[in-house]
């Protein structure tokens, strides 16, 4: 029988293998590349699904993100304020996050992704009903937040992988 925990860490795996593929072997310039004016880049969307998770599950679990204990931020070298997930962002932002690897992108994603699932390991069926956000009617729970992380991350990697295949049918 699989585990509530177990379910939760086998989507969580799934986002970064699906992000590694959307990012594959693609230049800086290609993850930097975007449909129209407005239209976000598959780096900035890999970006910024890390930072969602990273944000979201770091604030659940009471850790530190890993984009602030580690050097994520130099060596992203973005101009953002260090606690900026890419929420809100102008067109302006996403076309900041250009010249930045595919590899950097994984790794920090797989950082996140360790991370998370650390957490979510030690997690049992009564942890998820644990309130985590009052601000909502009806109050959000340990549950609801991580499906949410899901839905969101997932969203925003199929997002990157519909640009890929664009990209690559440039080449």
């Amino acid at each position: 029988m699989t585990t509530s925990s177990e379910l939760l860490i086998g989507a969580y795996e799934r986002i970064a293998e699906a992000a590694r593929r959307a990012v594959g072997d693609l230049t800086p310039t290609e993850l930097a590349e975007r449909l129209d004016d407005e239209a976000n880049s598959i780096g900035w969307l890999v970006w910024h699904l890390a930072r969602v998770q990273d944000d979201h599950i770091a604030d659940v679990s009471g850790q530190t993100q890993v984009w602030l204990t580690g050097d994520w931020q130099q060596r992203f070298g973005l101009p953002f304020e260090p606690e900026s997930i890419g929420y809100g962002q102008s067109s302006a932002d996403v076309a900041a996050v250009s010249g930045i690897s595919g590899a950097l992108l994984t790794q920090y994603l797989d950082a996140v992704t360790v991370q998370s699932l650390a957490y979510l390991g030690g997690l049992s069926d009564t942890d998820l009903d644990r309130i985590v956000d009052t601000r909502w009617t009806p109050e959000v729970t340990l549950a609801v937040r991580l499906v949410s992380v899901i839905t969101d991350d997932l969203q925003h990697v199929g997002q990157a992988a519909f640009i890929a295949g664009i990209v690559l049918r440039r080449r």
